[in-house]
């Protein structure tokens, strides 16, 4: 079965597949979890997004009819789903450049509590 990269065990470090099993006491290192979570939640939805409004986009298009209004209308929804997507993947990667460039790759990119296991 396909599962997608933002669900997969690979796309989550070791650790935090380790931490967040466990059936321990919760404790302010389970904000880790829950964070990535959220995270990964939302980043699939904004990625459904994008394609449901480039999909939208597509089909206004093409059920324009010549009408300049509704061809208008299409083309700004096509415009703003590229132009998100343009910002998801310009916000990831001016977080990868920072966290290279600073050394922080470990702590900026993975959301830990300090104290945590």
């Amino acid at each position: 079965m396909f599962v997608p990269s933002v669900f997969a065990a690979e796309a989550t470090p070791a650790s935090w597949s380790a931490r967040c099993a466990t059936n321990e006491v919760a404790t302010i290192q389970g904000l880790e979890c829950v964070f990535q979570n959220i995270v990964s939640v939302a980043l699939a939805l904004a990625g459904l997004a994008v394609f449901l409004m480039l999909l939208a986009g597509g089909l206004k298009y093409l059920t324009s009819g010549g009408d300049p209004k509704a061809q208008e209308s299409a083309k700004n929804t096509l415009t703003y789903a590229i132009l998100g997507l343009v910002l998801m993947v310009a916000a990831f990667l001016i977080l990868s450049l920072i966290a290279n460039f600073t050394g922080l790759k470990d702590s900026l990119l993975n959301f830990t509590i300090p104290g945590g296991n």
